[in-house]
């Protein structure tokens, strides 16, 4: 009988220690209005360069469409023999 005393003073003793340590414990911080979650997809465009893929929030807007680079920006669309932008 003594050590079912004994055990239920300690398991007394270590929930309020826990509760304690809970309530110390500083708030979690709250995500950034200015940011998406994770897991939200986001648009995707094609630079008008080389043609990579990027999200369209790290593209640079130019007057053609977008582009992957700086330098991308500057040389312009490619120029690719037989496609659909040569027929025009």
């Amino acid at each position: 009988m003594k050590y079912l005393l004994v055990l239920l003073v300690v398991l007394a003793g270590v929930w309020i220690w826990r509760s304690r340590r809970v309530a110390e414990r500083p708030p979690a911080p709250k995500p950034s209005p200015t940011r998406r979650p994770p897991g939200q997809p986001s648009a995707m465009v094609a630079c008008r360069h080389c043609g990579l893929h990027l999200p369209a929030s790290d593209a640079l807007a130019g007057p053609d469409g977008p582009y992957c680079s700086a330098e991308h920006l500057r040389l312009g669309p490619a120029q690719r023999p037989g496609s659909a932008r040569d027929a025009r």
